[in-house]
This record gives C-alpha cells, structure tokens and sequence, in this order.
C-alpha cells in the first residue's frame, strides 16, 4: 500500500501549485537558473525568444521560455540558504511527486540547476567582475544536519575541518562539491575555486558596524584554509542536489575583493556581463 504524504507535509494552494513558488510542474523547464533578486528575473528573461510563464508569490519569481529553441526556466530564490530548502524542496516535488495523489513518482526526474550571482572574494589574487565557479563548497549555516542521510567528505573537506579554528562554529559545518559534468557549460571561467555559504551579511562575512565580529582574521582565515570566496546560498543549493539527485553548478560573477578593499566600478554592467556570458553557454 502506497502511502500518501499528509496536507500538512506537502502543501499546496487551492489551484494545486506549490505553496510558495506558486508553480504547477508544466510551469518549469529542466534548465532552471536560480538568481537571489527578483529584479533579476525579467534582465535574464529578456534574451528569452519567448516568455511562456510569468508567476511570483512573495520573493519567488518565475519566468519560463525558450531560448534559442530550448525551453528554460529563471527563477528568483531570494537570499538564504532557509530559501533555498524551500526552493530546492518545492521544484523536486514538482517533478518528483505526483502532486494530485500526493505519492512519490517511481521515475526520478533530476533538474539542471544554475545558480547565478554575485559574490565578494577573500583572495587578494582575484580579480573583480571576472567569473568565479564554485567547485567545493562549505556551508557555515548548519542546514544539511537537519537532513538524514546526509553525509559528505573529500580531500578539501577533511582539510578544512583539521585546520579551522573557530569550535564554537564548527558543528555548524557541511559540505558538498558542484556535478562535475557541468563544469564543462563554463570551462573558460577564469577562476574555479572553493566557496564559503554564510549565514547572514554582516558578522559572518566580517563586517562589523555596532556588533564586533567573532575575529577580525576571519575572512583571512578561511582564504588561508583554501576558500576562494563566498556568499549565502550555493552550500544548500549542491547538499540538497545530492540528496534530491539533481545536478547543480554556480557561477558568480566577483564584485568585491574584501582583501583588498575593492568593488566593481559598474555593478550594473558586471551583472549584465554575467548574464550574457551563461546564456551563450548554457542554451547553445
């Protein structure tokens, strides 16, 4: 006997779309690019040859078209990895659950997922408005240990986890790397390196305004334990995608060298570099 998911575990709105990204499973392609600001939605959709489907609730934009004849879906996650266990967990269920019967489909469907974004560097080498690929990534969030079965170590993960200082945060720690196969969409990046997801703008990523930071050698730290740059969602994105069995990749394009103090002279037009530069290799 199948058993079906409880109304209180798999919620839907009254026409049957997922509660938060108000979306039905016709409503997305098995491209799908992720970026955190809805405003970024339409400047990505504007190369679309056709916009099929518009939808939003709350932070949660969704256009889905074509684009050079293949079908492709951008979405606005908003900032957090707490958004992306909601985003990552709403588009499985649209193509992984049968949402009328609410029971788990016997084919598994895995999704193309392209986060797309921005990030600030800790190594003072990187340049800014360049293209960064995350290939390892940490999260120092603690999402992943709500989640059974999640379990994943490599070279860099044992590393880090010897060298990094900080016990209090440390429990917090997970890991994931990108599905390799997709780094051949962005081979000539100029940089791929190992990324750092934290959990909120300001202490975490070393700023400091009223409330001291943990350590003023923080951002310096992590650059000498083999992170390359950071930002707030990629750790859930790669986790969730091996649990789901999804296949995901984020490129960043670098405004800001914390180290040396810099940031992007046009942030308008890195961002349009950016999306140019991944539709030419995504969508051929």
């Amino acid at each position: 006997m199948i058993n079906k998911l409880a109304a209180s575990e798999l919620v839907l709105n009254d026409d049957g779309s997922v509660y938060h990204l108000n979306l039905l499973p016709e409503d997305i392609a098995g491209k799908i690019m992720l970026v955190g600001d809805p405003d970024r939605v339409p400047k990505v959709s504007k190369y679309f040859d056709k916009i099929e489907i518009k939808k939003n609730k709350r932070e949660f934009y969704t256009h889905t078209g074509t684009l050079r004849g293949e079908r492709i879906t951008v979405m606005s996650t908003g900032i957090g990895t707490e958004n992306i266990d909601i985003v990552m967990n709403e588009l499985d269920a649209l193509v992984n659950i049968d949402l009328k019967n609410k029971v788990f489909k016997t084919d598994h469907t895995a999704l193309e997922l392209f986060r797309m974004g921005t990030c600030g560097s800790v190594n003072p080498d990187v340049e800014v408005d360049n293209m960064l690929v995350t290939e390892n990534v940490v999260g120092l969030d603690g999402l992943m240990h709500f989640y059974q079965d999640y379990e994943f170590e490599n070279e860099f993960s044992r590393n880090f986890m010897a060298k990094f200082p900080y016990e209090k945060i440390k429990p917090m720690l997970y890991f994931s790397d990108w599905a390799k196969e997709m780094g051949e969409y962005y081979q000539d990046a100029k940089y791929h390196g190992n990324t750092a997801t934290f959990p909120g703008f300001y202490a975490p990523q070393g700023r400091q305004l009223r409330l001291k930071a943990l350590d003023d050698k923080f951002l310096e730290t992590l650059n000498d334990l083999g992170i390359t740059n950071f930002e707030m969602e990629t750790s859930a994105i790669y986790g969730l995608s091996k649990l789901l069995g999804h296949k995901a990749i984020t490129v960043n394009s670098v405004i800001a060298n914390r180290r040396r103090g810099e940031f992007s002279a046009d942030h308008a037009a890195s961002e349009k570099n950016m999306i140019e530069w991944v539709l030419d290799r995504i969508v051929k």
